[in-house]
């Protein structure tokens, strides 16, 4: 039985080396469609990777508040006889709204708000701008952020307002190369600085950092919030150069000037991370009616849930996946009736030769088994190619497209096996029509 399986193999092999172009061209739709398969694979499964490490990056079930600083909404005053707009009065985003918030609302299971300000760090003669951002301890948990070195910051450390600081991995690098920085000072900004960690590296490409509004959190410089509440800026402290830059802001006669307003906000950002997931879209709504009331009706905040725009992003790309996909596999069934069509051809073209074997005592198995090598050399061999060349287009469009690409073992082994069965299900009507000549009349055929 093998040798004559063996016997059929090389009978196949002969006649499709015999006609080689007509193998090739036969086998192109298979090429093409094995090739597509994988590298729209590839491009679905990065992007999806992609998606996933945005969501790393903004944190799990996160609700991000940030301040708006320019007043949109105004009230006309019904007792002022000009009908002149008057602004309402907004304390703000403070420090006090996200302590209400994690008091008040039962679904919360952290808060960390954020102050941010640009700054110059100073250390034996170099100087390199940089950003101080001021923390709570939820802020690390909520981030995923690790440390390389040292330690978080302490309870006392974060009470009293102490000038300590967590550096990135990129400041240790350029000011601490040679030393351990644990225990060394630094000048930040006007203040000297007790280094106490080093936060592990962050990856984050240029891309995602436009893309979703974050920080090469490498050259940050982190502080407890009170430290930088009580050393660096408060702006819900009255201070001289609030008053002076109110004073430049009116004119002679009372009347407000053209200029922007400053950012009044006490905190840069608030990022409140939910329980439930599923409770996220109501949990912001309660938040923007709380903190609405508290900024007595002043519209002064933007609510934002990166995780449900991203995963929308990633819906969105799995139906793109799968309208490809599907292109994909419809190249494969054109490429398998190709297959057929050329392989019936073959058949008539091979009448002589196939009454000539069953006369000389072939079986109408053997011309059936015949048949299907030849099919299945032709899928298996456009499989063989498509596999490079989809491997080759996904590495392609990684490289010069700037689009991350993952080829996984899985979708290489399916689009070669859906190529093998697709040679083994459209050589079966060839074959079988093949089997079914009667040896003399196709002796006698013409």
């Amino acid at each position: 039985m093998n040798k004559k399986l063996l016997a059929n193999f090389q009978i196949a092999l002969e006649a499709v080396l015999a006609n080689q172009l007509r193998s090739l061209l036969t086998a192109l739709g298979i090429i093409f469609g094995v090739a597509a398969v994988i590298a729209m694979l590839a491009i679905g499964n990065g992007a999806e990777k992609e998606i996933l490490e945005q969501i790393k990056m903004v944190g799990v079930n996160n609700i991000i508040i940030e301040p708006v600083v320019e007043q949109e909404e105004k009230k006309i005053d019904a007792a002022n006889a000009k009908g002149e707009e008057k602004k309402k009065f907004s304390p703000g985003l403070r420090m006090a709204d996200a302590q209400s918030i994690f008091e008040t609302i039962p679904d919360i299971q952290a808060v960390s708000p954020e102050c941010v300000m640009e700054t110059v760090i100073i250390k034996d003669g170099f100087r390199r701008s940089a950003k101080l951002v001021g923390v709570m301890p939820s802020y690390f948990d909520i981030g995923a952020f690790a440390l390389n070195q040292g330690s978080m910051f302490s309870e006392s450390q974060i009470e009293g307002g102490l000038p300590v600081c967590i550096i990135g991995k990129s400041i240790k690098g350029r000011f601490f190369s040679k030393e351990d920085p644990i225990g060394k000072t630094i000048k930040v900004g006007n203040q000297w600085l007790e280094v106490v960690g080093v936060l592990d590296e962050r990856l984050i490409s240029e891309k995602n950092i436009a893309k979703l509004g974050i920080r090469d959190y490498n050259m940050d410089v982190y502080v407890p919030i009170k430290t930088f509440l009580i050393r660096y800026r408060n702006r819900e402290l009255i201070t001289e150069a609030i008053l002076k830059a109110a004073n430049r802001n009116n004119n002679d006669d009372g009347s407000s000037s053209d200029q922007q307003p400053s950012n009044y906000h006490q905190i840069d950002k608030l990022v409140i991370q939910v329980k439930d997931a599923s409770k996220m879209q109501s949990t912001a709504e309660i938040i923007s009616r709380m903190i609405e009331r508290r900024h007595f009706g002043v519209i002064d905040y933007e609510i934002t849930i990166p995780e449900l725009l991203l995963k929308q992003q990633q819906r969105t790309q799995n139906i793109f996946n799968i309208v490809l996909g599907a292109i994909a596999g419809i190249s494969l069934l054109v490429g398998g009736i190709g297959i057929m069509n050329i392989m019936l051809a073959s058949v008539m073209e091979r009448i002589k030769e196939i009454g000539l074997r069953l006369s000389i005592g072939a079986q109408k198995t053997d011309i059936v088994t015949q048949f299907l090598f030849e099919a299945m050399m032709i899928s298996v061999s456009g499989g063989i190619v498509g596999v490079v060349l989809g491997i080759s287009l996904a590495l392609g469009i990684s490289s010069f497209g700037d689009f991350p690409t993952i080829i996984t073992f899985s979708s290489v082994i399916v689009s070669f096996g859906v190529a093998a069965t697709v040679g083994l299900v459209f050589g079966i009507a060839p074959a079988q029509k093949a089997a079914s000549q009667d040896p003399i009349t196709s002796l006698r055929y013409e």
